[in-house]
């Protein structure tokens, strides 16, 4: 079996992996990164959102062997220890989740959503999130967890570039 050498969330990962090994099946069941979900099968649902490189993927569409030399980023390494990033933060404050599955897959998308829109309209967030599915809300929490969550990093950078 080829080994798999990549950084995960910082750390420098390696594993032996046949040939059709799935990322998320080998953050999951290699690496114990279970934050990653696999909701569908079918990369409909967003639970399984990864970056990769710095590029928002679904893991489950990608062959582990593909990510061979990336940095990979998960839900996992979004915190700074016990302190929430302010997106997580956001999530938590608005209600943005109720059972709690799809919302690893709806930080990593936020995440990559205002990374290259500092400051999304609504539409833009709703638009942002049409890869991802949430069965139990209407997804206004959620939106607003997003413009929550883009504000304050949007203020936490304005802080850093003060001082």
């Amino acid at each position: 079996m080829p080994t798999l050498s990549m950084t995960v969330n910082g750390e420098q990962v390696s594993g032996e992996v046949e040939g059709r090994t799935l990322l998320v099946d080998f953050l999951r069941e290699n690496l114990r990164l279970t934050g990653t979900h696999v909701g569908c099968d079918t990369s409909q649902c967003g639970a399984c959102v990864v970056h990769v490189d710095g590029v928002s993927m679904k893991s489950c569409t990608m062959l582990a062997l593909h990510a061979q030399g990336t940095e990979v980023a998960t839900i996992e390494g979004v915190a700074n220890g016990d302190t929430l990033h302010p997106m997580q933060e956001a999530f938590r404050e608005n209600h943005g989740l109720q059972c709690g599955f799809c919302t690893p897959g709806m930080v990593m998308t936020a995440l990559a959503l205002v990374k290259d829109n500092p400051d999304p309209t609504d539409a833009e967030v709703r638009h942002g999130l049409e890869g991802n599915l949430c069965r139990c809300t209407g997804y206004q929490n959620i939106v607003h967890a997003i413009l929550d969550g883009a504000k304050a990093m949007r203020e936490g950078a304005a802080n850093e570039g003060e001082s």
